[in-house]
């Protein structure tokens, strides 16, 4: 196998120019989908949130029905036991017996009394839980709507670059070609630096392209000689001359 031929400094600056070139062409749809991503992503968390709230107070609500039957039971049991004790108090053969048997009946009626305010209680905090749930229903029917929408225009969106996004995947592999690591490194690490994802940019109006502080004269010629890679001063980016546009178009 031939070994790959070694780039001259020129010929690296055209790479990366060009690879600048495919990357902006790749944010410019990333763009085009905007915060739609994060969107979706936002949304469907707010929705795993609202199941599991509605499941949390299902919970509750089954939790406070189970209480309520309970009471339910212990007032039929102590309207039992009164029926029961009032009867005895008819065969009782003093006054302490039936005595004893009005202390019964008491604190069954005390019970009774207290497990009706219970329930009481009770039935309010499930129309409060009640209430909850069927807020946020609504509030899930419409998050629901609502990333149902966006993941309609994501896909859409998806669907009508995806075949431009292939081809510029391969365009960026092709222009990494030859390149050396350290120089490929050193362009990733600029390109990320800055939301704009620009790492290469030319020299405008005696400027650089990129923060647009001015480049002098003297730089500008080593710039246009392309012996060396040439980084702005300001802002870290590497820099080209113009003419690099002809060379990339080229290649």
């Amino acid at each position: 196998m031939a070994a790959t031929k070694e780039l001259t400094t020129r010929e690296s600056l055209q790479h990366l120019y060009n690879l600048q070139l495919i990357h902006t062409k790749m944010d410019q749809i990333n763009i085009l989908k905007g915060e739609l991503p994060m969107e979706v992503s936002d949304l469907e968390d707010e929705i795993e949130g609202l199941n599991t709230r509605l499941e949390k107070l299902q919970k509750e609500i089954d939790h406070i029905d189970q209480d309520i039957s309970d009471r339910k039971n212990t007032i039929k049991s102590c309207k039992a036991n009164i029926t029961k004790y009032e009867k005895q108090q008819d065969n009782v053969k003093n006054s302490r017996e039936f005595d004893a048997l009005t202390k019964e009946i008491e604190m069954n009626k005390l019970d009774i009394e207290l497990n009706e305010k219970k329930i009481g209680e009770a039935d309010t905090a499930k129309e409060t839980r009640q209430a909850a749930i069927e807020k946020s229903k609504e509030e899930l029917e419409y998050k629901q709507e609502e990333l149902d929408k966006k993941k309609e225009e994501l896909d859409k969106i998806i669907k009508d670059t995806e075949k431009e996004e292939k081809a510029l995947e391969k365009e960026v592999k092709a222009a990494e070609q030859g390149l050396e690591e350290r120089l490929l490194a050193g362009y990733y690490h600029i390109r990320n630096n800055y939301r704009n994802g620009l790492a290469v940019v030319t020299v405008e109006r005696n400027a650089c392209g990129g923060c647009f502080s001015a480049v002098p004269p003297q730089r500008q010629s080593e710039i246009k000689q392309a012996k060396k890679i040439i980084i702005c001063e300001h802002c870290g980016r590497i820099l080209v001359d113009d003419s690099i546009n002809d060379l990339a178009a080229e290649g």
